[in-house]
């Protein structure tokens, strides 16, 4: 394996070759007249040439020496340009922010919010990912994700936002033929629709304020990798789901779903922010993570509680 450039030298002897002097070198750098010396001595022992003539009265550049000053100076420009930038983007937000959230949320909240973000940082690019499946976020390249679930211990940094709250909900409809369950033993006589990314499809876990507990395995006609997307099969009087409150409440509001059993729960949920554990961030993701976590914390929707 072949060695890597002194790129301390060549940045060194780029700065001998501008300003024509050790010494000069060595005060535009905050170095020694030795350090300087020892730099441009290393170099021509790596490269085997003679790189300048020196003198007490002179000093001249080989044709080796002019060669590699200016491939040398265009390398420290273009690596002071980078760290500069690198710098400006670490103070200022700029650049690209990748964000990875659920389809149903990212759709109805996510999407949306995003114009007033992009309008006070103009100099930020979001890439909105959307799936209900749970991104490796290191593996994709993804700079935070919106979770809804109860977390498990991992690697990653989570902050919770709110609780999301979970109903049982059918048709008025349906209901009115097949009978409002109030016990989770009702449900083995009801179609129950199915959502694929529950941690637990073919279970559901009930439990109630006297610490109850009963396990249901649904069945029914339908399941889907999409929570909203039972929305239209429920609203048609096919069976019931347990919804998450940021889906279920308009349809709740304007009578097209009931919630029945309330007073049982399952296991609480929350939507949290994540992303990667390491170091700081840059500022563009700070400064969007920060956003979110004003943006979600709060009430969503008229008569929503949380934050209040």
């Amino acid at each position: 394996m072949s060695r890597l450039p002194d790129l301390e030298a060549l940045a060194i002897f780029a700065k001998v070759a501008d300003s024509q002097s050790f010494s000069g070198a060595a005060e535009t750098l905050g170095l020694s007249n030795a350090t300087v010396s020892k730099a441009v001595t290393r170099l021509e022992q790596q490269l085997k040439t003679t790189l300048l003539h020196r003198t007490s009265r002179r000093f001249a550049l080989t044709d080796a020496g002019r060669t590699l000053a200016a491939r040398a100076a265009h390398m420290l420009a273009e690596a002071e340009g980078a760290v500069s930038e690198a710098l400006d983007m670490s103070i200022a937000p700029r650049g690209l922010v990748r964000l990875a959230a659920p389809m149903s949320f990212g759709m109805a909240y996510v999407a949306p919010a995003l114009p007033e973000f992009l309008a006070t940082h103009p100099d930020v690019s979001v890439d909105l990912h959307l799936s209900d499946e749970v991104i490796d976020l290191v593996g994709g390249g993804f700079d935070c994700a919106l979770r809804i679930a109860a977390l498990a211990d991992s690697s990653l940094t989570a902050r919770k936002l709110r609780p999301v709250a979970r109903a049982l909900v059918a048709s008025p409809s349906y209901l009115d033929q097949r009978g409002r369950p109030t016990h989770p033993d009702d449900l083995a006589r009801h179609a129950c629709l199915g959502y694929a990314y529950m941690p637990s499809p073919d279970t559901w876990r009930f439990s109630n304020a006297a610490g109850e507990e009963v396990v249901v395995h649904p069945r029914g006609p339908l399941r889907a990798n999409n929570s909203d997307a039972l929305t239209a099969s429920l609203c048609a009087g096919l069976g019931l789901f347990p919804q998450p409150d940021f889906i279920y409440w308009k349809d709740v509001a304007d009578g097209h779903l009931e919630t029945v059993m309330t007073d049982w729960r399952l296991p609480p949920i929350a939507l949290h922010l994540v992303a990667p554990s390491g170091g700081p961030r840059p500022a563009r993701v700070t400064a969007f993570m920060d956003y979110l976590a004003a943006k979600f914390s709060g009430p969503l929707w008229p008569g929503d509680t949380v934050g209040r």
